[in-house]
């Protein structure tokens, strides 16, 4: 008879330790209709790659880069997180990611944070480029006759980083940017903003806003009889942006991840199965009309962490040092990883990972995000 060693008795994944994942979203505070989503959205994430289980924490930093910060780092030294995910906002996942490199820490960030190269290394985004979103909407505007565009955006990164964006990509459209204004997170009225903006007769006014402030905007405009053609960012694809927005949402115009609009993509896009099968089981909990493209973005976090597993397991074991730069390499070099937003092939020179497939329009059209075919 032989007798097998103790350790040849037991897949080897029996020994191994948990994978950590700690997760900080804004579920209060400014943010809250993109954070609740993502906090929800947990429970649908993968709870195991093979044997070896994959352990969620998660903390809500209210918006609050000083919170996120303070969230980042009880992860990375008391949870001894292998890898993060968040945040829901600009400003707190450029802080999640700002931790999460000093400690030499994965992260997949919720937001598209522009980063310095030493916090880049170790940052990852489930979410798309501004560039890729702001390309449908200039497309848009080509098609549909827009000659001036008014902005009006956040004070803050997100609203910065999209007035550049469309800046730059405006150029030798034959498009005129008339005039910008800007506004805070927290502003309870942005009358004096519109009306400068409508006095420039605009064809087109885009909001660089995201959540439920994105709707201000949308109010004000209407409002004052604005009749140009609306378009918000993909920050506010939330059923909270038509609910606080009513009749002013509608009509509005912007792009965003496939699984908003899963059931309406054709048979043939790579996201729509998994989109709808996520959509039925998160409706299924929260209700009807519930799902958005933040939730979405948790989903694919959740699916790019269990494809980068595998690979980092080769080379060291949960909990240390070795296996957090391994799953990084992973995460940086994955390939065609579908989600409910897009399809994710990584590189050393792209942490976003999407192409074209990633983003569709919508208009809003009766209380709904109804799919508009490019």
């Amino acid at each position: 008879m032989t007798v097998l060693p103790l350790l040849a008795a037991f897949p080897l994944s029996a020994f191994a330790a948990d994978v950590t994942v700690c997760v900080t979203v804004s579920a209060t505070g400014p943010a809250a209709s993109l954070g609740i989503p993502e906090q929800n959205t947990v429970a649908f994430l993968p709870q195991s790659v093979g044997d070896v289980i994959l352990k969620y924490i998660t903390y809500d930093d209210a918006t609050d880069p000083t919170s996120a910060t303070r969230n980042a780092r009880k992860c990375t030294e008391s949870d001894q997180a292998d890898v993060l995910i968040g945040s829901s906002s600009v400003p707190t996942s450029v802080a999640v990611a700002t931790v999460a490199a000093e400690m030499s820490t994965p992260v997949v960030s919720l937001s598209p944070i522009n980063v310095p190269a030493n916090v880049e290394r170790w940052a990852f985004r489930a979410v798309q480029k501004n560039e890729q979103m702001a390309s449908a909407i200039v497309e848009h505007m080509k098609k549909n006759g827009v000659k001036k565009l008014g902005y009006i955006g956040f004070t803050d990164a997100y609203g910065e980083d999209w007035l550049k964006t469309i800046t730059t990509m405006l150029k030798d459209s034959n498009i005129e940017l008339v005039a910008t204004e800007r506004f805070a997170r927290n502003d309870t009225s942005v009358t004096g903003q519109v009306l400068k903006l409508v006095g420039t007769r605009p064809d087109a006014i885009l909001v660089g806003a995201s959540g439920t402030p994105s709707a201000l905007p949308a109010t004000a405009l209407a409002e004052r009889g604005f009749k140009g053609i609306l378009y918000q960012t993909h920050g506010s694809a939330t059923a909270d942006y038509i609910r606080v927005g009513g009749k002013a949402a509608e009509g509005s115009i912007l792009p965003v991840g496939p699984v908003v609009v899963a059931a309406q993509l054709p048979d043939s896009h790579p996201s729509r199965v998994l989109g709808v099968e996520y959509t039925g089981k998160y409706e299924a909990a929260h209700g009807k009309g519930s799902v958005s493209a933040f939730g979405g973005m948790m989903f694919d976090a959740g699916q790019l962490i269990a494809a980068a597993v595998p690979e980092a397991l080769k080379k060291g074991k949960p909990g240390t040092p070795e296996f957090r730069s391994a799953l990084r390499d992973s995460l940086e070099n994955l390939k065609d990883v579908v989600s409910v937003n897009g399809v994710y092939t990584t590189s050393p020179t792209d942490h976003f990972g999407h192409d074209e497939r990633s983003r569709v329009l919508v208009t809003v059209k009766d209380g709904h995000f109804q799919y508009l075919p490019m």
